[in-house]
């Protein structure tokens, strides 16, 4: 159970790994019901660190875990939890991490949605280690109907945690909008995470178009959908809730290899360099941007020297053209002229320091040579959606 393999070919990650995740404690996801919680609590599978493991951990009850873990069930049925969505959307695919639960995984798992019109009232906080569901919070659940919600996971499979199987991935082919899921292990076992893959869909009926909004928000739907590089982390990062956490919680590229051997600056003190990073972003409404942030906060010895953002109006056609190439396809336009950066600073740029723009549905962030980006804000009105509009029909309630 300690031990984790490192044997075994490596595979290409699945494309909606680059989507926001949707269920993470970090945007308000939270476990709302499980059925048992005895060597672990579920909430554990919402954390967004990776999963440790310490050899000599130990509770009153077991071997201390970092994920869900039920005890071995000696009943009739199946352990089960009901998870509220931090950003209700469209889900694309799961990630099911067993990380370290090698000996004690779930063997098999299913997963279901549910759209409510109303946030169940109840929900789990404490330590819930050694806790099972009590029968008042049984009869508050069943309320939900959640076993007849739509099925997105058929029972399926689940490989050990060692490093070359802890990872199952399960793409999703759903189109309407989430706000909770219901994860059922058969019978029982451990799960250490769990990553819900998609992209935030808003209610925007309510929204003026005269209030500016962050159109890029992960939780105004807002979606990464391509990069250049990510060696420490993630561009989806940048448009999360609140200010970056760490560097670990901003986008950050690996040092290039082409830089010169000695640098030099242009009048504005600007490094000329041939290499530049990029990261594409889907807004997630159509909007005439008027003002921008670009934070660097933490990175201080490793922030990029400068940056510029471009932007355009795309067709689904045109989108799905643009994915295919790369981004080497598009109507990109200056929408931000190259600024010098800071580190560890929030900058601020105003509508007088924008090029003339117009509604636009995708930005560009493009950096200089390398380095870290802890969050971007791209505040401006919103545009009617036309036929043509890469961005989705605001969404049913209801499933």
């Amino acid at each position: 159970m300690a031990e984790r393999r490192t044997t075994g070919r490596a595979v290409a990650d699945p494309d909606f790994l680059q989507f926001n995740d949707l269920a993470c404690e970090t945007v308000g996801g939270k476990v709302i019901f499980a059925t048992d919680e005895w060597f672990a609590p579920a909430n554990n599978l919402l954390k967004r660190e990776p999963p440790q493991f310490i050899a000599s951990a130990f509770t009153d009850f077991g071997k201390w875990m970092d994920g869900w873990e039920t005890r071995r069930k000696r009943i009739s049925g199946h352990d089960w939890c009901i998870i509220q969505l931090g950003v209700p959307g469209l889900i694309h695919g799961f990630d099911v991490d067993t990380s370290f639960f090698t000996g004690n995984h779930s063997p098999h798992v299913s997963i279901q949605a549910g759209c409510l019109d109303q946030l169940p009232t109840f929900t789990l906080e404490g330590d819930r280690t050694d806790m099972a569901a009590s029968d008042s919070q049984m009869a508050a659940v069943t309320k939900l109907g959640s076993e007849a919600w739509p099925e997105l996971v058929s029972v399926s499979e689940l490989q050990p945690g060692y490093s070359d199987s802890c990872h199952n991935y399960f793409r999703v082919n759903f189109n309407r909008r989430v706000t909770h899921i219901r994860l059922n292990m058969y019978p029982d076992g451990g799960i250490a995470r769990l990553r819900v893959y998609g992209v935030g869909q808003r209610d925007w009926s309510s929204v003026s178009t005269n209030q500016l909004v962050d159109l890029v928000a992960l939780t105004n739907g807002g979606v990464c959908l391509g990069y250049s590089d990510a060696h420490f982390g993630h561009p989806r990062n940048m448009i999360g809730l609140g200010r970056a956490a760490n560097m670990a919680d901003g986008w950050e590229t690996a040092r290039r290899l082409d830089r010169p051997k000695k640098l030099k600056v242009d009048q504005q003190g600007i490094l000329q360099v041939p290499g530049r990073e990029w990261a594409v972003f889907r807004l997630g409404h159509p909007g005439l941007i008027s003002s921008i942030e670009v934070d660097t906060n933490h990175f201080k010895g490793n922030f990029p020297d400068s940056c510029r953002i471009e932007a355009c109006t795309l067709t689904p056609e045109e989108e799905t053209q643009c994915i295919r190439t790369r981004w080497n396809s598009g109507k990109w336009q200056v929408l931000l002229p190259p600024q010098k950066l800071r580190p560890h600073h929030i900058h601020h740029y105003s509508e007088a320091e924008l090029m003339p723009s117009h509604p636009v549905s995708h930005v560009r962030l493009i950096i200089a040579p390398d380095g870290g980006v802890s969050r971007l804000r791209l505040w401006g009105r919103l545009t009617p959606i036309n036929a043509a509009s890469v961005n989705q029909r605001r969404p049913t309630s209801k499933l």
